[in-house]
């Protein structure tokens, strides 16, 4: 009897390119803002920041504005698991596209959740793995290397799936249909992401150059809505996070771990070619 096909994590030139950028990622605006509580985030913050951390004596400013904007990162992932509400007891919810995990551990902290985490990158997942039993808590959140477009997790297993700035790596049907495969009927699907204005973005070359600079494809904003649709979702809130994610990058701008790309998102914000959103939908 012949064996199981077993399908490739990585089936594309462009997910290899992916994979490959994201394990030789090694970049100080995540690792040292990890490093200040050992919550590791792959996102950006959101709500005004302190202007004293502006303030502070030269030999600690760049140790208090890495804490700063910390904090905001982390409230940013607050806000994302505020919008799953009321889950029912010890629930099983999915990080598609999990980094090094923040916001796994975060969710297994709050809601008691069972959790797996998804990525292609093979050094972000042993990372996160590692971090899941420094916690103690590897028998409640692991991480997987597989493909969020094709997970072979069991169809209905999970009561919600969140994805944090991860969705401009993939084609949104592909993913939807995955993600209606998992959740069960009544579950909840959250997002944060920044997305192209549907009139503007496409000629904004701000816009381009966060494509060039994470080697990713921004969606228009009207691609998400007809791709939930699309797939048996029905969105009941949707946010604009635009005004709160400013600041984030105004104070990321003036940080030693400023990569190059805050006047690109700054810019593409100000003019309009750019949002960041929350979408939540249901599934039906």
């Amino acid at each position: 009897m012949a064996s199981p096909t077993v399908k490739p994590v990585l089936r594309t030139d462009y997910q290899r390119s992916v994979a490959d950028y994201w394990n030789k990622e090694k970049d100080p605006v995540n690792i040292k803002l990890g490093e200040v509580d050992g919550l590791y985030h792959h996102h950006y913050g959101l709500g005004q920041y302190d202007p004293a951390v502006l303030e502070a004596p030269a030999d600690v400013r760049d140790q208090v504005m890495i804490a700063e904007m910390h904090r905001l990162e982390t409230a940013q992932a607050e806000v994302l698991l505020d919008a799953f509400g009321d889950l029912p007891a010890n629930p099983h919810l999915m990080d598609g596209g999990s980094g090094r995990g923040g916001t796994s551990f975060m969710a297994n902290a709050r809601f008691g959740a069972r959790v797996d985490g998804v990525s292609i990158s093979e050094e972000q997942v042993a990372f996160a793995n590692g971090q899941a039993v420094e916690r103690g808590v590897a028998d409640q959140v692991r991480f997987h290397f597989k493909n969020m477009l094709d997970t072979g997790f069991e169809t209905g297993s999970f009561n919600g799936i969140w994805t944090n700035e991860t969705t401009m790596y993939v084609d949104l049907q592909q993913l939807y249909g995955e993600f209606a495969r998992l959740i069960a009927p009544g579950g909840r699907y959250v997002c944060i992401t920044g997305c192209s204005n549907d009139l503007t973005g496409l000629r904004s070359r701000a816009v381009s150059q966060i494509d060039q600079h994470y080697i990713c494809n921004i969606h228009p904003r009207s691609e998400y809505f007809r791709a939930l649709a699309d797939n048996g979702f029905v969105p009941i809130s949707v946010v604009d996070l635009t005004p709160d994610t400013i600041p984030y990058w105004e104070l990321r701008a003036q940080s030693s771990v400023a990569t190059g790309v805050e006047d690109p998102f700054l810019t593409a914000y100000k003019e309009g070619s750019f949002h960041y959103l929350l979408i939540v939908a249901d599934r039906i």
